[in-house]
C-alpha cells in the first residue's frame, strides 16, 4: 500500500508534465510559439474577468515583481492590456486582448487534442470518476508553475 501512495506523486507528475508539453507544442503549432506555458498558466486566471498583478501572483504563486514582469512581456507582446480597475482606482486590470484570447482559444483545442486518447483510454465511467477525486482532492482555482 504505501507504495502504491509513493508511486502516485510521479504518475501524476508525469501526467501533468505530459499534458503541459502537449499543450505547449499545439499552441506553438498553431502560431503562438513565443510565448510558454507560465503565459497558460497566467491566462487561465486572466480569462476570468481579469485580474491585477497581486492577484495574479497569487495565482501563480510567484513575487508580485515577477508577476509584473511577466505582465510587462505579455504587454509586450500584446497578448494582455492594462485597464482602469473598475473598483479600485489604484489599481490596473490585466486583460487578454484579442491576441490573448486567440491563444486562449488554441490552448483549449490543444487540450482536447491531448485529452480525447485519455478519455478514450479511460472510458467514460472511470473519467468521470477520476475527475471527481481529482476535484475532491485538488486545490480549487491556483495554478502554481512548477516548471
Amino acid at each position: 500500500m504505501d507504495r502504491d501512495l509513493l508511486d502516485l506523486p510521479v504518475l501524476l507528475l508525469n501526467a501533468a508534465g505530459a499534458l503541459v508539453d502537449a499543450i505547449d507544442a499545439g499552441v506553438r503549432a498553431r502560431g503562438f510559439a513565443d510565448l510558454r506555458p507560465a503565459h497558460g498558466f497566467a491566462f487561465a486566471r486572466l480569462s476570468h474577468d481579469g485580474a491585477t498583478v497581486g492577484q495574479l501572483a497569487e495565482h501563480l504563486g510567484m513575487t508580485k515583481q515577477a508577476a509584473s514582469q511577466l505582465v510587462e512581456e505579455l504587454v509586450t507582446k500584446g497578448y494582455v492590456e492594462r485597464r482602469p480597475h473598475p473598483a479600485d482606482a489604484r489599481a490596473r486590470l490585466i486583460v487578454l486582448t484579442r491576441q490573448g484570447w486567440a491563444c486562449t482559444r488554441a490552448a483549449d483545442e490543444a487540450a482536447i487534442e491531448v485529452l480525447r486518447p485519455w478519455a478514450d483510454a479511460l472510458g467514460p465511467q472511470r473519467l468521470a470518476a477520476l475527475r471527481a477525486d481529482l476535484s475532491r482532492i485538488a486545490t480549487p482555482g491556483r495554478l502554481r508553475r512548477t516548471w
